[in-house]
């Protein structure tokens, strides 16, 4: 048969076939380029170790003394973000920190400038009681002298945002003699040299300058007060408030000083006088009666001491109560003593109830200073409301229109009722 034609020595097939060389069965080599003898690969890179990075050392949490510290600039909101993080997480835990943390965040809200005197009067005497209860002051005030102290801190914080015009806002002081009402009329100034020339008599008790210098007339509050207003052609300014203020805490600090004993020092009112302890309290109520007539006269409200203090300015009242009496009685003003009574001897007694904040009993001996009050020999009985009691004590609401409960001897009642009204004076 035909079939293609083939060289001897052609090795190859043709197209359609596979290249082979020629050779013994099962040792020919491919020629397929996918089957050719690849070269040796370069051997693969290692990679190298990375250290690995030290951990960052956790700081130790605050501690407690720390955190402490930052509970004032924390309720200032001066703390950064950590440290507002670390006081508030702390806050969770302990709870002396977080009652802390609550009265300054109070007491951030309370210094607000505009409106320092509407949100708390007393917030004074809220720290210094705060400051105190933490560490108690080297030298004390006197018990006798605190209400002073208040009670003319309070009157200062009235008259810090004063301007020139309510410096001269016309104040009417007002007071009962013998049996009619009185008044004078002044300024706000007015009323605080007034103040001042009176605690002069303190002052010359305790061997201090005395305000109105070498040339200061002898007598008593009145005549001290009218020469002060007199002394000058000029009216009393707003200058008057610096002298005043640095005379009141120069006699507190006086007695916060002087010990035991001072207490008892006579201080000489012209007519009268009275221990050192019982004219620290007559200033106090002085001081808050006449921070009431200057509050009045710019239309501020004003609050009426704390229980306590209230208190004792009603108890040296209704101590004073027989010897006014036995006064108006000398001078033809009271009814006559029913009886003679010596010394210590119980006598005629009136029973004078105060009701409210400061209120108590008292006993008021009748016939005579000495006698001693008695209940089995008791004619008489008055109640009245604390500050009521106040206000005619001060000379403010006259005998006739204070609002009275009464019970027994009426002449015995209208007698001491006019005796507390003649307590008051300019």
């Amino acid at each position: 048969m035909n079939g293609p034609a083939q060289s001897p020595d052609d090795g190859y097939e043709r197209p359609g076939g596979r290249a082979r060389i020629p050779g013994p069965r099962g040792a020919a080599d491919d020629l397929d380029p996918g089957n050719a003898p690849q070269p040796p690969r370069p051997p693969r890179p290692v990679a190298e170790a990375v250290p690995e990075p030290f951990p960052e050392p956790v700081a130790p949490p605050p501690s407690h003394a720390v955190l402490k510290s930052l509970l004032g600039a924390w309720a200032l909101a001066a703390c950064s973000a950590e440290e507002t993080q670390a006081v508030e997480d702390h806050l969770t835990e302990c709870a002396p920190c977080a009652e802390e943390a609550l009265r300054l965040r109070d007491a951030v809200g309370l210094l607000h400038p505009e409106e320092p005197l509407d949100l708390k009067p007393l917030l004074r005497s809220r720290v210094l009681e705060d400051c105190l209860g933490k560490r108690p002051a080297r030298i004390p005030v006197p018990v006798w002298a605190s209400p002073y102290d208040t009670e003319t801190a309070r009157l200062d914080a009235l008259l810090q945002d004063f301007g020139d015009s309510e410096w001269h806002t016309p104040v009417r002081l007002k007071w009962f003699e013998e049996e009619r009402r009185r008044s004078q009329r002044t300024t706000v100034a007015g009323v605080i040299g007034h103040l001042m020339t009176v605690d002069g008599l303190i002052a010359n008790a305790l061997g201090l300058d005395d305000p109105l210098g070498p040339e200061a007339p002898p007598g008593g509050p009145t005549a001290r007060t009218e020469h002060f207003w007199t002394a000058s052609a000029y009216p009393t300014t707003r200058q008057v408030r610096d002298p005043w203020r640095e005379q009141g805490h120069t006699l507190v600090r006086t007695v916060s000083f002087a010990g035991r004993g001072v207490a008892e020092l006579a201080v000489d009112y012209g007519n009268f006088a009275l221990p050192l302890g019982d004219a620290f309290l007559e200033r106090a109520f002085e001081c808050w009666v006449h921070a009431w007539d200057i509050a009045d006269a710019v239309d501020y409200p004003y609050e009426p001491p704390s229980g306590p203090h209230l208190h004792g300015m009603i108890d040296l009242a209704a101590r004073l109560l027989p010897s006014a009496l036995a006064q108006r009685r000398r001078a033809g003003l009271a009814a006559p003593a029913r009886g003679l009574v010596a010394a210590g001897a119980p006598g005629r007694t009136l029973h004078l109830e105060i009701e409210g904040a400061g209120g108590g009993g008292w006993d008021i001996a009748l016939d005579s200073p000495g006698a001693k009050p008695s209940q089995e020999r008791t004619v008489a009985e008055i109640a009245l409301d604390g500050i009521e009691f106040c206000q005619l004590a001060a000379g403010h609401i006259a005998p006739q229109e204070a609002a009275v409960g009464q019970h027994g001897d009426r002449e015995a009642i209208r007698d001491v009722l006019f005796a507390a009204a003649s307590l008051s004076r300019l």
